[in-house]
């Protein structure tokens, strides 16, 4: 049976009151999510929140012990053998006596119709090192192998874990120039500890914590359960103490010469570092950060698994 979104249109993912558990440990905690075809989602939470397995989950690689997961409307292991799912995962093995192009030339004899290699080379910025070993490439350099052997198949869902790991600003940037020129544009679905690039290229995010989803919305949506201001300023020798003595002050940092106030009266912080030594003091609306550091903390810890020898019939 192939799965609707709302208004009749096919989902590209859908995961329905999906449930998991290791020994006594709820790794997901009845989720519900349904993605539409070529929406691109960001997937954040603290380490332990799930994020892991519900990719495994959808990727086939682990089953739920509840609920169900439809991709592009069949089960995980249909859509995989279809090649229509690529994916980027946090480690994966190459065989490092293999050049880039050997490799993504093997892999492509996999696939009954795969993007010409050229094309793969260019989305992921490997034409440089196309003769390079695997064993001689970067960090970044193998993450962008990976990217390009998830780009073979034409995959209408691609689903990436951390995918910018090890790559610098510009490789960052360039990542998602190129996820934006995918051919026939795939429902995305990924995660990531850069808050940035869930609020400049997720048209959607999704926040989990405890197994359970915190937050559902646009990057918008999701700012706005942060209330309150953030108060920075370059001081050095910030008196610290005397700042979180302030009412109204939640969490004060210094990075560097930095300060940063996070407080729901910016007015008085204000007024309180015009008498210090603290100057270019700039006031500015609470961002995703504090909004994922809001939600995440408001949903309490998933109560343990009951073990399968012991779990109760309903």
């Amino acid at each position: 049976m192939v799965s609707s979104a709302p208004g009749g249109a096919m989902s590209g993912l859908r995961l329905d009151d999906v449930a998991k558990t290791f020994g006594e440990v709820r790794a997901v905690d009845g989720i519900s999510l349904d993605l539409k075809p070529g929406e691109v989602t960001a997937l954040l939470g603290p380490n332990g929140a799930g994020k892991t397995t519900v990719m495994d989950l959808i990727l086939g690689l682990q089953t739920p012990d509840r609920g169900t997961v439809t991709v592009l409307g069949g089960t995980p292991a249909e859509a995989a053998a279809r090649g229509e799912v690529g994916a980027v995962l946090q480690d994966g093995g190459l065989l490092h006596d293999l050049t880039v192009t050997e490799t993504l030339r093997y892999f492509a004899s996999l696939h009954h119709d795969p993007l010409p290699l050229g094309e793969a080379l260019d989305l992921a910025g490997l034409r440089a090192v196309a003769r390079r070993r695997v064993g001689a490439c970067s960090g970044g350099e193998r993450r962008r192998l990976h990217f390009a052997l998830a780009l073979l198949g034409r995959p209408r869902l691609l689903v990436l874990d951390e995918p910018t790991a090890g790559l610098d600003v510009t490789g960052r940037r360039q990542f998602w120039d190129a996820v934006g020129r995918i051919p026939s544009r795939p429902t995305v679905l990924f995660a990531t500890h850069h808050l940035d690039e869930a609020e400049q290229y997720a048209e959607r995010v999704v926040v989990m914590a405890a197994g359970r989803i915190a937050a559902d919305g646009t990057p918008a949506e999701i700012r706005g359960h942060a209330a309150g201001r953030v108060v920075s300023a370059h001081w050095p020798d910030a008196d610290l103490a005397a700042l979180r003595a302030l009412p109204s002050v939640d969490r004060v940092e210094q990075r560097g010469p930095t300060v940063t106030v996070h407080t729901q009266d910016s007015d008085l912080v204000v007024r309180h570092l015009a008498g210090t030594a603290a100057r270019e003091i700039e006031v500015s609306s609470s961002g995703l950060e504090e909004a994922f550091l809001a939600l995440a903390a408001a949903v309490p810890p998933s109560p343990a698994a009951v073990p399968p020898s012991t779990r109760t019939q309903d």
